[in-house]
């Protein structure tokens, strides 16, 4: 396995919609563990892949502490959702940066497994921000994109700074 190099917001892999995954062979499953050893290496909750550069409709989450949920999302869609909850929440893009987003509270999911298997699965408070934050990469969205402008600029300014300490490092 691997340490994947994630990809700062200014990327435009990150603003482009992921194209459907079709090869569920060996070099998937080689990415979808690169993915989870990224994201668990930087603290993450979730990673989609457009944040190591990748142009596919894939994600990977777990939001337990003790890394006993990892969920794969192979060509994920939201088919329901209802409520509203508003968290603070972070992106692994924007390192350093958190601002609190109105989503909805609950959604429910169809994706497929790193098998290809179609599952269906619910989601409420932090698992479904996960869900949503995540098949929002994956259409090009980022969470800043749900700030007024002059939110975003801050998270913006802010991000640069971090990226700049961390690449002294």
């Amino acid at each position: 396995m691997a340490i994947l190099h994630l990809v700062p917001e200014s990327n435009p892999v990150l603003r482009t919609p992921t194209k459907a995954v079709t090869d569920f062979g060996e070099s998937l499953q080689t990415t979808i563990d690169d993915m989870f050893e990224t994201m668990y290496e930087v603290r993450g909750a979730g990673l989609a892949a457009t944040q190591v550069g990748l142009d596919i409709r894939l994600a990977v989450i777990d939001v337990t502490a003790d890394k006993s949920q990892q969920l794969v999302l192979i060509n994920p869609e939201i088919i329901e959702s209802s409520g509203s909850q508003k968290m603070e929440m972070g992106c692994l893009s924007l390192p350093g940066c958190w601002a609190a987003i109105k989503r909805s509270g609950w959604v429910k999911i169809r994706a497929q497994d790193r098998r290809g298997e179609i599952y269906e699965m619910e989601g409420e408070g932090i698992l479904a921000e996960a869900f949503q934050h995540e098949i929002d990469h994956l259409d090009g969205v980022l969470f800043i994109d749900k700030l007024s402008s002059l939110k975003q600029k801050m998270v913006r300014q802010r991000a640069k700074k971090v990226l700049k300490r961390q690449s002294r490092d």
